[in-house]
């Protein structure tokens, strides 16, 4: 997911629909929640999709794929949150090594939390603890990441 976040506002601001963006009555907040949205959608629900033939090929019992269902559907959007962040902050410089330093960090949680579940569920232990701060994780980054990623757009954009 983190190769193809540095294009995700890159080409609205070459093509200037980045600042025509800021000029519609809509808030900017909705805008780019609903370019996460499709960027989700896009990259993400696939995965989404094919895990549970993944998870047959690797053994996993019924309970171990929806627990891993269950943590994608958590984390997935967590991590697309987070790495929009990190594509809005290093908009319009070259090359992905900040974006990566910036993202990488940041997705460290919910990747241990979602791992931890998974494991949980397939040692027979339960699996709520973890989900719990999955969620927790998705809760933060849906209120906090749309916010400050359009603060980071209006801040590229001058």
């Amino acid at each position: 997911m983190l190769i193809s976040l540095h294009r995700l506002f890159e080409h609205d601001l070459a093509d200037g629909s980045l600042e025509q963006w800021l000029l519609v009555p809509r808030t900017l907040i909705g805008l780019v929640a609903t370019k996460i949205a499709a960027h989700w959608l896009i990259a993400c629900l696939p995965l989404i999709l094919v895990a549970p033939l993944l998870a047959l090929q690797y053994g996993l019992s019924n309970d171990a794929t929806l627990c891993l269902l269950i943590t994608l559907l958590l984390g997935t959007p967590t991590l697309a949150l987070l790495g929009a962040l990190g594509a809005a902050l290093t908009l319009g410089m070259r090359g992905q090594v900040l974006q990566a330093l910036i993202v990488l960090p940041m997705s460290i949680p919910p990747l241990v939390f979602a791992c931890s579940a998974v494991s949980a569920s397939q040692q027979g232990l339960p699996a709520g603890p973890a989900l719990n701060l999955l969620g927790a994780c998705l809760s933060l980054a849906t209120f906090l990441c749309p916010w400050a990623t359009a603060a980071a757009l209006r801040l590229a954009l001058e």
